[in-house]
């Protein structure tokens, strides 16, 4: 069929031929993908996240509204000036978006394996703009913003995440917030064992004058 489509020349060919190339690219970025969620899977964090890099690659540059036309499925539509801030919440999502959502959700995961707080918290924001629903990266962002000591957003997430969440994700919820806590009371008494310290020395150097 695609053969077909090169052969002719009107300008309407052109478009679908445009629209192939497209849908080519979307396919490799599934493919991609799914390579990288095979390499994760199997504990190759590096080359997971050198996939998961090369999807998105093929998917920053595709224009959204002409893959869902070649795809046969409808271009969402602009939202009314009254309903921008409501639209940034609800809009409706492409394949690309979803597809986005997915692979910088599961980057997140894998910079969480290699204690690269600052990109998991990047990554997870990022599958947050897609969709603010995403309860995975939601828990990974809450969890890499407790590692670098930001344990009040981190214990609002996991709270929130908690209010509706089914047993099984909210007994991991659960697991991680007082793992969290636990970890914030072992910084603070160690804060406070180290100012004691500090002030006790400050003492013996005034008695020593």
């Amino acid at each position: 069929m695609s053969e077909e489509v090169e052969a002719v020349t009107t300008p309407a060919a052109a478009g679908l031929a445009a629209g192939g190339d497209i849908i080519q690219k979307l396919d490799q970025a599934k493919e991609l993908k799914e390579q990288g969620d095979q390499a994760f899977q199997g504990g190759d964090l590096k080359g997971a996240l050198a996939k998961y890099h090369t999807a998105l690659l093929y998917l920053n540059g595709l224009d959204k509204n002409a893959l869902q036309k070649a795809l046969g499925k409808p271009v969402p539509a602009p939202p009314p000036i009254e309903a921008v801030d409501q639209a940034a919440q609800d809009k409706p999502k492409t394949e690309v978006d979803e597809l986005q959502e997915k692979i910088y959700s599961n980057m997140s995961q894998c910079h969480l394996k290699n204690g690269n707080w600052k990109r998991a918290i990047e990554t997870s924001d990022k599958a947050l703009a897609y969709n603010p629903k995403n309860r995975k990266a939601s828990f990974r962002k809450a969890k890499a913003l407790g590692e670098t000591g930001y344990f009040e957003k981190a214990e609002k997430i996991l709270e929130e995440l908690i209010k509706d969440a089914d047993p099984t994700d909210k007994s991991a919820c659960e697991a991680e917030l007082s793992r969290l806590r636990a970890a914030d009371k072992e910084r603070e008494r160690a804060h406070n064992q180290k100012m004691k310290g500090f002030l006790n020395k400050e003492k013996i150097d005034l008695g020593a004058d």
